[in-house]
Protein backbone atom coordinates (compact mmCIF):
# COMPACT_ATOMS: atom_id res chain seq x y z
CA UNK A 1 0.00 0.00 0.00
CA UNK A 2 1.53 3.19 -1.19
CA UNK A 3 2.31 6.04 1.50
CA UNK A 4 1.19 9.26 1.32
CA UNK A 5 3.24 12.35 1.58
CA UNK A 6 1.50 14.58 3.82
CA UNK A 7 0.73 17.87 2.76
CA UNK A 8 1.64 21.78 3.70
CA UNK A 9 -0.28 22.41 7.04
CA UNK A 10 -3.28 24.49 6.40
CA UNK A 11 -3.69 27.54 8.55
CA UNK A 12 -7.08 26.46 10.16
CA UNK A 13 -9.28 29.68 9.59
CA UNK A 14 -10.80 29.23 13.45
CA UNK A 15 -7.27 30.12 14.42
CA UNK A 16 -5.75 33.83 14.45
CA UNK A 17 -2.47 34.52 12.35
CA UNK A 18 0.58 34.44 14.51
CA UNK A 19 2.00 37.53 12.50
CA UNK A 20 -0.80 39.33 13.07
CA UNK A 21 -3.87 40.32 10.81
CA UNK A 22 -3.40 42.08 7.56
CA UNK A 23 0.60 40.91 7.61
CA UNK A 24 1.81 40.53 3.95
CA UNK A 25 4.16 37.48 2.65
CA UNK A 26 8.15 37.91 3.81
CA UNK A 27 10.12 39.55 1.64
CA UNK A 28 10.37 43.16 -0.07
CA UNK A 29 7.53 45.60 0.46
CA UNK A 30 6.37 47.05 -2.79
CA UNK A 31 8.05 50.97 -2.09
CA UNK A 32 11.66 49.07 -1.55
CA UNK A 33 10.80 46.64 -4.70
CA UNK A 34 10.51 50.30 -6.69
CA UNK A 35 13.26 51.80 -5.25
CA UNK A 36 15.72 48.84 -6.06
CA UNK A 37 14.67 48.79 -10.00
CA UNK A 38 15.19 52.42 -10.03
CA UNK A 39 18.58 52.22 -7.97
CA UNK A 40 20.05 49.64 -10.67
CA UNK A 41 18.40 51.30 -14.30
CA UNK A 42 20.10 54.94 -12.32
CA UNK A 43 23.21 52.67 -11.50
CA UNK A 44 23.74 51.72 -15.40
CA UNK A 45 23.02 55.09 -16.50
CA UNK A 46 25.74 56.29 -14.28
CA UNK A 47 28.23 53.78 -15.58
CA UNK A 48 27.36 54.21 -19.26
CA UNK A 49 27.71 58.01 -18.88
CA UNK A 50 31.01 58.08 -17.30
CA UNK A 51 32.21 55.69 -20.39
CA UNK A 52 30.91 58.11 -22.65
CA UNK A 53 32.54 61.08 -20.58
CA UNK A 54 36.08 58.77 -20.62
CA UNK A 55 36.36 58.13 -23.94
CA UNK A 56 35.45 61.95 -24.89
CA UNK A 57 38.13 62.96 -22.18
CA UNK A 58 40.19 60.51 -23.99
CA UNK A 59 39.97 62.46 -26.99
CA UNK A 60 39.19 65.60 -25.74
CA UNK A 61 40.98 67.57 -29.18
CA UNK A 62 38.55 66.11 -31.37
CA UNK A 63 35.87 66.50 -28.53
CA UNK A 64 36.46 70.42 -28.43
CA UNK A 65 36.84 70.50 -32.11
CA UNK A 66 33.62 69.18 -32.66
CA UNK A 67 31.59 70.92 -30.06
CA UNK A 68 33.25 74.52 -31.91
CA UNK A 69 32.11 73.11 -35.08
CA UNK A 70 28.55 73.05 -33.65
CA UNK A 71 29.01 76.54 -32.28
CA UNK A 72 30.14 78.10 -35.66
CA UNK A 73 27.34 75.74 -37.56
CA UNK A 74 24.00 77.39 -34.72
CA UNK A 75 25.63 80.94 -34.73
CA UNK A 76 26.83 81.02 -38.52
CA UNK A 77 23.75 79.09 -39.83
CA UNK A 78 21.53 82.08 -40.27
CA UNK A 79 23.73 83.86 -42.49
CA UNK A 80 24.68 80.84 -44.69
CA UNK A 81 20.75 80.21 -45.14
CA UNK A 82 20.17 83.89 -46.38
CA UNK A 83 23.11 84.50 -48.22
CA UNK A 84 22.30 80.85 -49.84
CA UNK A 85 18.87 82.02 -51.35
CA UNK A 86 21.01 84.46 -54.20
CA UNK A 87 24.43 82.56 -54.62
CA UNK A 88 24.58 78.81 -54.91
CA UNK A 89 25.50 76.85 -51.49
CA UNK A 90 28.71 76.21 -51.31
CA UNK A 91 29.68 79.76 -51.92
CA UNK A 92 27.12 81.05 -48.80
CA UNK A 93 29.67 78.23 -46.69
CA UNK A 94 32.80 80.13 -47.91
CA UNK A 95 30.86 83.86 -46.82
CA UNK A 96 29.89 82.73 -43.53
CA UNK A 97 33.12 81.05 -42.55
CA UNK A 98 35.24 83.99 -43.82
CA UNK A 99 33.04 86.59 -41.31
CA UNK A 100 32.89 83.53 -38.80
CA UNK A 101 37.03 83.56 -39.07
CA UNK A 102 37.10 87.88 -40.06
CA UNK A 103 35.54 89.20 -36.89
CA UNK A 104 37.36 87.40 -34.19
CA UNK A 105 40.71 88.20 -36.25
CA UNK A 106 39.82 91.81 -36.48
CA UNK A 107 38.68 92.03 -32.79
CA UNK A 108 42.03 90.13 -31.69
CA UNK A 109 44.06 92.50 -33.96
CA UNK A 110 42.45 95.43 -32.68
CA UNK A 111 43.05 94.75 -28.86
CA UNK A 112 46.62 94.03 -29.80
CA UNK A 113 46.82 97.94 -31.48
CA UNK A 114 45.20 99.51 -28.31
CA UNK A 115 47.63 97.93 -26.30
CA UNK A 116 50.77 98.47 -28.10
CA UNK A 117 49.89 102.22 -29.08
CA UNK A 118 49.14 103.18 -25.55
CA UNK A 119 51.58 100.87 -23.89
CA UNK A 120 53.54 103.98 -22.51
CA UNK A 121 50.92 105.54 -21.44
CA UNK A 122 49.39 102.69 -19.90
CA UNK A 123 52.48 101.80 -17.69
CA UNK A 124 53.14 105.43 -16.47
CA UNK A 125 49.47 105.18 -15.40
CA UNK A 126 49.92 102.29 -13.44
CA UNK A 127 52.75 103.61 -11.87
CA UNK A 128 51.26 106.77 -10.71
CA UNK A 129 48.19 104.68 -9.38
CA UNK A 130 50.40 101.95 -7.53
CA UNK A 131 51.61 105.13 -6.05
CA UNK A 132 48.19 106.26 -4.83
CA UNK A 133 46.88 102.92 -3.82
CA UNK A 134 50.12 102.77 -1.62
CA UNK A 135 49.37 106.25 0.08
CA UNK A 136 45.69 105.02 0.66
CA UNK A 137 47.17 101.84 2.40
CA UNK A 138 48.74 103.92 4.81
CA UNK A 139 46.73 106.36 5.72
CA UNK A 140 43.65 106.21 7.80
CA UNK A 141 42.05 103.65 8.23
CA UNK A 142 44.71 101.27 7.06
CA UNK A 143 47.51 102.33 8.47
CA UNK A 144 50.09 99.51 6.74
CA UNK A 145 53.50 100.11 6.96
CA UNK A 146 55.62 101.66 3.91
CA UNK A 147 58.20 98.51 4.64
CA UNK A 148 55.08 96.73 4.18
CA UNK A 149 55.25 97.01 0.21
CA UNK A 150 58.93 97.30 -0.09
CA UNK A 151 58.51 93.33 1.84
CA UNK A 152 56.08 92.72 -0.79
CA UNK A 153 57.90 93.77 -4.26
CA UNK A 154 61.16 91.57 -2.43
CA UNK A 155 59.29 88.60 -2.03
CA UNK A 156 57.96 88.69 -5.42
CA UNK A 157 61.20 88.87 -7.03
CA UNK A 158 62.46 85.82 -4.86
CA UNK A 159 59.98 83.80 -5.89
CA UNK A 160 60.48 84.63 -9.59
CA UNK A 161 64.21 84.24 -9.04
CA UNK A 162 63.62 81.09 -7.40
CA UNK A 163 60.78 79.39 -9.79
CA UNK A 164 62.46 80.58 -13.10
CA UNK A 165 62.75 77.31 -14.54
CA UNK A 166 59.46 76.35 -13.36
CA UNK A 167 57.87 79.46 -14.93
CA UNK A 168 60.34 78.73 -18.37
CA UNK A 169 58.61 75.42 -18.68
CA UNK A 170 54.92 76.24 -18.19
CA UNK A 171 55.72 79.34 -20.62
CA UNK A 172 57.19 76.35 -23.48
CA UNK A 173 54.37 73.83 -22.33
CA UNK A 174 51.74 76.61 -23.16
CA UNK A 175 52.92 77.23 -26.21
CA UNK A 176 52.49 73.62 -26.75
CA UNK A 177 48.98 74.17 -25.56
CA UNK A 178 48.42 76.59 -28.06
CA UNK A 179 49.58 74.72 -30.92
CA UNK A 180 47.53 71.85 -29.96
CA UNK A 181 44.52 74.15 -29.62
CA UNK A 182 45.17 75.59 -33.26
CA UNK A 183 45.00 72.26 -35.02
CA UNK A 184 41.59 71.75 -33.06
CA UNK A 185 40.91 75.27 -34.27
CA UNK A 186 41.32 73.75 -38.08
CA UNK A 187 39.48 70.68 -37.58
CA UNK A 188 36.60 72.87 -36.01
CA UNK A 189 36.74 74.80 -39.03
CA UNK A 190 36.91 71.71 -41.40
CA UNK A 191 34.11 70.05 -39.53
CA UNK A 192 31.78 73.05 -39.20
CA UNK A 193 32.02 73.37 -43.53
CA UNK A 194 30.61 70.11 -43.95
CA UNK A 195 27.97 70.51 -41.30
CA UNK A 196 26.78 74.17 -42.90
CA UNK A 197 27.22 72.28 -46.38
CA UNK A 198 25.03 69.30 -45.77
CA UNK A 199 24.72 68.76 -42.30
CA UNK A 200 20.52 67.42 -42.55
CA UNK A 201 21.91 65.05 -45.12
CA UNK A 202 24.09 63.71 -42.75
CA UNK A 203 22.24 63.37 -40.02
CA UNK A 204 19.54 61.76 -42.31
CA UNK A 205 22.12 59.34 -42.99
CA UNK A 206 22.99 58.69 -39.31
CA UNK A 207 19.47 58.19 -38.28
CA UNK A 208 18.89 56.00 -41.46
CA UNK A 209 21.15 53.08 -40.56
CA UNK A 210 19.76 52.19 -37.76
CA UNK A 211 16.49 49.94 -37.56
CA UNK A 212 13.31 52.17 -38.06
CA UNK A 213 11.92 51.74 -34.35
CA UNK A 214 15.14 53.23 -33.07
CA UNK A 215 15.80 55.51 -35.77
CA UNK A 216 13.02 57.75 -35.78
CA UNK A 217 12.98 58.47 -32.03
CA UNK A 218 16.89 59.10 -32.87
CA UNK A 219 16.08 61.19 -35.67
CA UNK A 220 13.40 63.30 -33.02
CA UNK A 221 15.62 63.62 -30.25
CA UNK A 222 18.38 65.06 -32.43
CA UNK A 223 16.57 67.63 -34.25
CA UNK A 224 14.92 68.41 -30.14
CA UNK A 225 18.75 68.59 -28.97
CA UNK A 226 19.64 70.70 -32.31
CA UNK A 227 17.28 73.63 -31.77
CA UNK A 228 17.84 73.56 -28.22
CA UNK A 229 21.65 73.94 -28.88
CA UNK A 230 20.93 76.16 -31.64
CA UNK A 231 18.94 78.26 -29.73
CA UNK A 232 21.36 79.04 -26.61
CA UNK A 233 24.28 78.97 -28.51
CA UNK A 234 22.84 81.84 -30.59
CA UNK A 235 20.73 83.82 -27.11
CA UNK A 236 24.32 83.62 -25.27
CA UNK A 237 26.42 85.50 -28.20
CA UNK A 238 23.64 87.94 -28.00
CA UNK A 239 23.72 88.73 -24.20
CA UNK A 240 27.68 88.20 -24.36
CA UNK A 241 27.57 91.24 -27.08
CA UNK A 242 24.86 93.40 -25.42
CA UNK A 243 27.20 92.84 -21.92
CA UNK A 244 30.07 93.50 -23.63
CA UNK A 245 28.30 96.76 -25.01
CA UNK A 246 27.12 98.14 -21.53
CA UNK A 247 30.63 97.16 -20.26
CA UNK A 248 33.06 99.03 -23.25
CA UNK A 249 30.55 102.06 -23.03
CA UNK A 250 30.79 102.36 -19.58
CA UNK A 251 34.77 102.06 -19.36
CA UNK A 252 35.34 104.72 -22.04
CA UNK A 253 32.86 107.39 -19.87
CA UNK A 254 34.50 106.40 -17.34
CA UNK A 255 38.20 106.92 -18.65
CA UNK A 256 39.43 103.54 -17.60
CA UNK A 257 42.46 102.44 -19.46
CA UNK A 258 42.77 99.12 -21.88
CA UNK A 259 38.59 99.80 -22.41
CA UNK A 260 38.50 97.68 -25.76
CA UNK A 261 40.70 94.45 -24.03
CA UNK A 262 38.61 94.72 -21.54
CA UNK A 263 35.43 94.91 -23.30
CA UNK A 264 36.70 91.69 -24.91
CA UNK A 265 37.46 90.04 -22.07
CA UNK A 266 33.66 90.90 -20.80
CA UNK A 267 32.51 89.20 -23.83
CA UNK A 268 34.46 85.89 -23.85
CA UNK A 269 33.52 86.05 -19.87
CA UNK A 270 29.62 86.21 -20.28
CA UNK A 271 29.94 82.64 -21.50
CA UNK A 272 30.19 80.98 -18.74
CA UNK A 273 26.94 81.72 -17.06
CA UNK A 274 26.28 83.59 -13.32
CA UNK A 275 30.05 83.87 -12.81
CA UNK A 276 32.20 84.58 -16.21
CA UNK A 277 30.75 88.36 -16.21
CA UNK A 278 31.14 89.73 -12.57
CA UNK A 279 34.91 88.09 -12.36
CA UNK A 280 35.89 89.99 -16.00
CA UNK A 281 34.14 93.30 -14.19
CA UNK A 282 36.20 92.12 -11.03
CA UNK A 283 39.33 92.96 -13.86
CA UNK A 284 38.06 95.75 -14.51
CA UNK A 285 37.88 97.31 -10.93
CA UNK A 286 41.76 96.67 -10.37
CA UNK A 287 42.89 98.01 -13.31
CA UNK A 288 40.62 101.11 -12.57
CA UNK A 289 41.77 101.42 -9.16
CA UNK A 290 45.35 101.04 -10.37
CA UNK A 291 44.49 103.56 -13.30
CA UNK A 292 42.07 106.21 -12.03
CA UNK A 293 41.52 105.57 -7.94
CA UNK A 294 39.24 103.95 -5.89
CA UNK A 295 36.24 106.25 -6.62
CA UNK A 296 35.98 105.11 -10.64
CA UNK A 297 36.78 101.36 -9.22
CA UNK A 298 33.99 101.46 -6.59
CA UNK A 299 31.55 103.00 -9.86
CA UNK A 300 32.90 99.68 -11.77
CA UNK A 301 31.91 97.54 -9.17
CA UNK A 302 28.56 98.83 -9.24
CA UNK A 303 28.11 98.10 -12.70
CA UNK A 304 28.32 94.43 -11.83
CA UNK A 305 25.30 94.43 -9.84
CA UNK A 306 23.34 96.86 -12.78
CA UNK A 307 24.64 94.35 -15.36
CA UNK A 308 23.77 91.77 -13.40
CA UNK A 309 20.28 92.74 -12.79
CA UNK A 310 19.66 93.57 -16.99
CA UNK A 311 21.30 90.29 -17.72
CA UNK A 312 18.85 88.12 -15.19
CA UNK A 313 15.68 90.40 -15.72
CA UNK A 314 15.41 91.49 -19.01
CA UNK A 315 18.04 89.15 -21.31
CA UNK A 316 17.54 85.92 -20.69
CA UNK A 317 13.71 86.19 -20.34
CA UNK A 318 13.58 88.01 -23.76
CA UNK A 319 16.64 86.40 -25.18
CA UNK A 320 16.70 82.89 -23.89
CA UNK A 321 13.53 81.58 -22.83
CA UNK A 322 12.45 80.64 -25.84
CA UNK A 323 15.22 78.24 -26.50
CA UNK A 324 16.15 76.58 -22.94
CA UNK A 325 14.55 77.70 -19.37
CA UNK A 326 16.64 76.33 -16.84
CA UNK A 327 16.33 76.96 -12.43
CA UNK A 328 19.45 79.26 -11.59
CA UNK A 329 20.14 76.24 -9.03
CA UNK A 330 20.78 74.35 -11.54
CA UNK A 331 22.76 76.48 -13.57
CA UNK A 332 24.72 76.73 -10.85
CA UNK A 333 25.59 73.18 -10.08
CA UNK A 334 26.18 72.87 -13.51
CA UNK A 335 28.66 75.35 -14.08
CA UNK A 336 30.32 74.00 -10.57
CA UNK A 337 30.33 70.49 -11.79
CA UNK A 338 31.45 71.24 -15.47
CA UNK A 339 34.34 73.40 -13.64
CA UNK A 340 35.65 70.66 -11.63
CA UNK A 341 35.71 68.29 -14.06
CA UNK A 342 37.63 69.84 -16.99
CA UNK A 343 38.13 73.64 -16.01
CA UNK A 344 37.05 76.54 -18.04
CA UNK A 345 36.02 74.29 -20.91
CA UNK A 346 33.84 72.37 -18.95
CA UNK A 347 32.23 75.68 -17.62
CA UNK A 348 31.34 76.81 -20.80
CA UNK A 349 30.06 73.15 -22.35
CA UNK A 350 28.12 72.21 -18.96
CA UNK A 351 24.54 74.51 -19.13
CA UNK A 352 24.15 73.84 -23.17
CA UNK A 353 24.77 70.25 -22.36
CA UNK A 354 22.61 70.16 -19.29
CA UNK A 355 19.70 72.08 -21.36
CA UNK A 356 19.82 69.73 -24.59
CA UNK A 357 19.37 66.84 -21.94
CA UNK A 358 16.43 68.44 -20.09
CA UNK A 359 14.96 68.91 -23.07
CA UNK A 360 15.61 65.90 -25.04
CA UNK A 361 14.12 63.80 -21.91
CA UNK A 362 11.49 66.72 -21.65
CA UNK A 363 10.40 65.91 -25.27
CA UNK A 364 10.44 62.19 -24.70
CA UNK A 365 8.51 62.29 -21.71
CA UNK A 366 5.53 64.16 -23.17
CA UNK A 367 3.40 67.10 -22.66
CA UNK A 368 1.91 67.41 -18.59
CA UNK A 369 -1.87 66.17 -18.77
CA UNK A 370 -3.46 69.66 -18.13
CA UNK A 371 -1.18 71.37 -21.20
CA UNK A 372 -2.19 67.47 -23.09
CA UNK A 373 -5.75 68.67 -22.27
CA UNK A 374 -5.36 72.64 -22.97
CA UNK A 375 -3.49 71.73 -26.48
CA UNK A 376 -5.89 69.24 -28.09
CA UNK A 377 -3.94 69.89 -31.45
CA UNK A 378 -0.22 70.37 -32.59
CA UNK A 379 2.85 69.05 -31.87
CA UNK A 380 4.26 70.06 -27.87
CA UNK A 381 6.28 73.02 -27.77
CA UNK A 382 9.48 71.98 -26.65
CA UNK A 383 11.07 74.00 -23.48
CA UNK A 384 13.83 73.11 -21.39
CA UNK A 385 12.96 74.26 -18.03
Amino acid sequence: MPLRRPGPRRQDPRRPDPRGPGAAAPGAGPVLRGLSDYAWRLLLVAVAGYLVLTVLGRFHLITLAAFLALVITSVVRPLVDLVGRAVPRPLAVLIGLAVAILVPAGLLALVGETVANDLDRLSREFEGGLDRLERLLEGAPFRLEPSTFDDLQRKVADFVSAHRSTLISTAVSGAGRLAELGTGAALAVFMSVFFLHSGDRMWRWSASQLPAAAGEPLDRGGRVAWRTFAGYTRGIFVVAATNAAMVGIALYFLGVPLAVPLTVLEFLASFVPLIGSPIAMLVASVVALAARGPVIAVVVLLLIVVIGQIEGHLLHPLVMSRAVSLHPVVVAISVLAGSIAAGVIGAVVAVPLVSVLWAVYADRRGPAPEAAASEPSGPPAVRGG
